[in-house]
């Protein structure tokens, strides 16, 4: 039998809560990438990516959202400093990076900040009116009406 590994899919993607679930329990976990991340669950429609993103200033991130997608970019500018020290052992690692993560609809950016080499970026789910679950009135035949909750699934 053949098996799938789903677990980048998973990793990368937010707000898509019964498939990830869906998936985690199908797939093992996989060697992590750099930089490496979290993602948690901080109440019922937010979500939080906590990227460990030491050696890098607020000026060498870029955070954008491009349709359906979170980039996170990390650049470092070298100096002339840079390039003449000599590493024993060099295990910070200030490579560049470019991280996407596969958004929900109506999963939007709400802040983002860096603190302690930690970037965090606060996401949550913001669905319209219009598409919001709402009770309907049924009225019966001998007039007395009923109502029916649909329920979000």
């Amino acid at each position: 039998m053949r098996t799938y590994d789903f677990s980048p899919l998973f990793r990368s993607s937010v707000g898509f809560d019964r498939m990830a679930r869906v998936l985690d329990s199908l797939s093992a976990d996989a060697a992590p990438a750099y930089p490496p991340y979290n993602i948690e669950k901080t109440g019922d429609d937010q979500y939080r990516i906590t990227m460990a993103v030491a050696g890098f200033g607020e000026g060498e991130l870029e955070i954008r959202t491009q349709e359906n997608m979170l980039v996170i970019t990390g650049r470092i500018e070298k100096g002339e400093d840079t390039e003449q020290r000599s590493f024993l052992h060099r295990g910070i690692a200030e490579r560049a990076f470019e991280r996407q993560f596969s958004l929900a609809d109506h999963v939007k950016v709400v802040a983002a900040s860096l603190e302690n080499g930690l970037l965090h970026v606060d996401l949550a789910r913001e669905v319209p009116e219009a598409m919001k679950p709402r009770t309907i009135a049924i009225r019966a035949a001998g007039g007395k009406s009923q109502r029916i909750e649909s329920n979000a699934a």
